[in-house]
């Protein structure tokens, strides 16, 4: 092996063995989550940020968040938010942000009216810093973010190295899983639901999320990264065993959202290349989809035909279920409603849940930021979902080179029609859409 191939084969190993350590010694996880804050600290000062350091050690954070979560790694539940946001400002400080960035201090206005509102309609008995924090951090995280990123010129390679330090720590999750579950017969013995045997004994959606994308970034390497033999060889095992585990939560949003990632990069890399490359392009097409088949065929073996069901919205009986969202159309529903009511300022941030829960007698949680931001911030909500969707559109007019660009955006849009912003990854994944793209050399998809 070449330098390149054996300094990317110890990545990998290297997330191999941090994941199989948290899983038997789980008192380091906390550990290493403090340990990735104060190296990117160190890394982002000592550089003063020339090399973009912030937008790596923010995507490592991104990557190992549900790693913390799932195993007591984290003393703030928003931890990740709190540190991606804490790195960006100090990304601002060291090369600033676009005067331009205009949509986004307006976004961040726009929440104002509605945390005003929380103070005065929740209840007396609520710990206002920890409800709020949960609903209006992942918001705020992403302002800033957007703020950062805005137009700034941002190079191809350099934002592959950024995706790459991303998917690093879902290698570590990935071990995570195979090691949490060793034998599927028994975790699969509850149906087709969700499964939290098979997630590690966390929320199969957010898991579901975060190896979903896994599953792209690594499907992108196959693609844009795999110069040699040895290095297309180890993206594809990665690529099997992240798609495998993520299958196996049984949880659809995150995986079809990946997956739909990877048709729009595919198609637009086969408009963007000259007629060689796109016979290159068809022959990894051909290999990818025999991979997918493969993954597909052998989770089907190993979960004896449930994960089909599954996806076909059945239950282990093959019966169709009544619902095709679990149980999330009430919540939407409940949030309409709650607009429809309080179209202008909202019900106030967090204050949907405590409403669902003197109907029902149970925690409902959001599952839509979209039905979340109308029901809670009314009209403000909706201009601020607006702002969010539009402004990356108008800036592609002039970032024709920003391959990734719709694959991001609509990773943000899907993610939080299902998992609102519970993770920060949908957050730091939309402001990588803003950067300007450049490709230094002359021919980027030459494979």
């Amino acid at each position: 092996m070449n330098s390149e191939e054996k300094k990317y084969a110890s990545l990998i190993l290297l997330h191999m063995v941090i994941g199989m350590v948290i899983f038997y010694i789980p008192a380091l996880s906390k550990s290493f989550a403090a340990l990735v804050f104060i190296i990117g600290l160190f890394l982002v000062v000592k550089n003063q940020n020339k090399n973009q350091e912030v937008l790596l050690v923010s995507g490592y954070i991104v990557g190992s968040e549900i790693l913390f979560r799932m195993s007591g790694g984290i003393i703030i539940y928003e931890y990740a938010k709190y540190c991606i946001t804490f790195f960006m400002i100090l990304g601002m400080y060291y090369n600033g942000f676009s005067k331009n960035a205009v949509p986004y201090w307006v976004f961040l206005i726009l929440l104002i009216p509605g945390l005003l509102v929380a103070t005065e309609t929740l209840n007396l008995t609520t710990d206002l810093r920890k409800t709020i924090s949960f609903n209006i951090s992942g918001p705020i995280c992403l302002g800033i973010c957007s703020i950062y990123a805005y137009n700034k010129p941002l190079s191809i390679n350099k934002l592959n190295q950024i995706l790459l330090f991303t998917s690093l720590p879902i290698v570590s999750i990935t071990v995570y899983l195979i090691l949490y579950t060793p034998d599927l017969k028994e975790a699969l013995v509850l149906g087709t639901g969700s499964n939290y045997f098979t997630s590690g004994g966390f929320g199969p959606n957010q898991v579901a999320t975060i190896m979903g994308l896994g599953m792209f970034i690594f499907f992108s390497r196959l693609m844009l990264e795999s110069k040699t033999k040895v290095l297309f060889i180890i993206n594809i095992l990665v690529t099997f065993f992240v798609v495998y585990r993520g299958l196996l939560t049984f949880s659809r949003g995150g995986m079809v959202t990946g997956f739909i990632m990877i048709v729009i990069l595919l198609y637009y890399l086969y408009r963007s290349t000259q007629h060689r490359g796109k016979a290159k392009l068809n022959y990894i097409f051909g290999v990818m989809v025999l991979l997918f088949f493969a993954i597909w065929s052998y989770t089907s073996t190993q979960t004896d035909g449930l994960i089909e069901k599954r996806y076909a919205n059945q239950d282990a009986s093959g019966r169709v279920k009544e619902s095709q969202l679990t149980g999330r159309e009430e919540i939407f529903a409940n949030e309409i409603n709650s607009f429809i009511n309080n179209p202008i300022f909202g019900i106030g941030v967090a204050k949907g849940v405590e409403d669902r829960l003197n109907l029902t007698q149970e925690v409902a949680l959001s599952h839509s930021e979209i039905s979340r931001m109308m029901a809670e911030h009314g009209m403000f909500g909706i201009v601020a979902l607006l702002v969010l969707l539009f402004t990356p559109i108008v800036l592609f007019l002039d970032n024709r080179q920003h391959i990734f660009l719709w694959c991001f955006i609509v990773f943000w849009l899907l993610t939080i029609n299902h998992a609102a912003m519970r993770i920060s990854a949908a957050a730091f994944i939309y402001s990588l859409s803003l950067f300007k793209v450049y490709i230094n050399e002359k021919n980027p998809l030459h494979r």
